[in-house]
């Protein structure tokens, strides 16, 4: 049996807290033994709502030790794994610390605020032979490996074009306003973006370079709508977009279209269609589990089985940050095409 401690429970760490609860009552042989938050009023149920539907429930916490102190959590329990879901800006230091105390560690996306913070987590899971793991949670999403199968098959021929796009309205919902402020989060582009960062590194590689335009809108939070090409040798268009300033009744979105040499993909409102060009349409029968839970009992069974991290090699999720980085120096200097360092 593992045990767990986690840190951070605003919505994503709750949401990682329902999974916990579901492993329980599935019998899966990871428990969560500790919380931790520098907030204690998130023990009293007293949350803000986020904007997608995770951790949005009630919860016993009598159930675990709780803590608003990590060290103090390192130093009282006697864990396996430490599962991190602190503000971005806290990922590297915390990361470190706790494999520094021989646990491995689920650390919540994006990676880090930069590559170097990214190799130090690296350098230190290496250093204490202790597995390290990014929640890119769209690796384990059942419409993007449906995608990512297709393009390594070839079964509809090579990729032509692609386009992603995820938006929704302002992040106001973070502790101390965090996600709003551009040292903490990076702003849109670190944040959010990322998840389509991540899908065009995971599912096509290092691009050559990067031209982004991007925005500012909030005062004070970084980029809010990005628009990012990626330029690949053979040529294929690649395209994602993000924006965070959508009010109103839009909700939040996801969305891809690839078009292959013969068919496509599109995702939209949710549901994945595949259109060979050859035939009719069709939705294809996925998985029903969101890549949250996927992505956790991925990492846990790594750590039951002793297997090595290869969906989300720390090494990979490390490469994103570095198209991230390549983004915001463009977007910076007005969309001019720039080199992956």
């Amino acid at each position: 049996m593992l045990k767990v401690g986690l840190v951070g429970i605003g919505f994503m760490g709750r949401g990682h807290l329902d999974n916990y609860l579901r492993f329980e009552e599935e019998g899966f042989p990871v428990k969560l033994v500790a919380v931790c938050d520098i907030d204690p009023d998130k023990f009293k149920n007293i949350f803000v709502k986020g904007n997608i539907d995770v951790g949005t429930g009630t919860y016993d916490f009598s159930k675990y030790n709780l803590y608003t102190d990590m060290d103090e959590m390192l130093a009282n329990e006697e864990l396996d794994y430490v599962d991190i879901a602190l503000p971005t800006y806290l990922h590297a230091e915390a990361t470190i610390k706790a494999l520094n105390k021989g646990l491995h560690v689920l650390c919540e996306k994006p990676m880090a605020m930069n590559s170097a913070e990214c190799q130090a987590m690296i350098d230190a899971a290496k250093a204490n032979d202790r597995k390290l793991m990014i929640g890119q949670c769209l690796r384990f999403w059942p419409a993007y490996e449906y995608l990512k199968e297709t393009v390594q098959s070839k079964r509809l021929g090579d990729v032509v074009c692609a386009y992603f796009f995820r938006g929704g309205e302002p992040p106001r919902w973070s502790y101390e306003n965090w996600l709003l402020t551009k040292e903490k989060s990076g702003g849109c582009l670190l944040d959010q973006h990322i998840h389509d960062v991540d899908t065009i590194n995971w599912l096509f590689g290092m691009p050559d370079k990067v031209s982004t335009i991007a925005t500012n809108i909030i005062p004070g939070s970084g980029y809010d709508a990005v628009s990012t090409n990626y330029i690949y040798n053979d040529g294929k268009v690649i395209n994602a977009q993000d924006d965070w300033t959508l009010e109103g009744d839009f909700g939040f979105d996801m969305t891809f279209r690839v078009n292959f040499e013969k068919g496509n993909l599109i995702l939209a409102k949710g549901v994945l269609t595949e259109n060979p060009d050859d035939g009719q349409g069709f939705q294809p029968d996925l998985c029903p589990d969101l890549g949250y839970y996927r992505e956790m009992k991925y990492f846990a069974n790594s750590i039951l089985e002793n297997k090595p991290i290869e969906i989300a090699a720390p090494e990979s999720t490390r490469d994103t940050i570095r198209i991230a980085e390549a983004e915001l120096e463009s977007a910076d200097k007005k969309g001019v095409l720039v080199a992956i360092k």
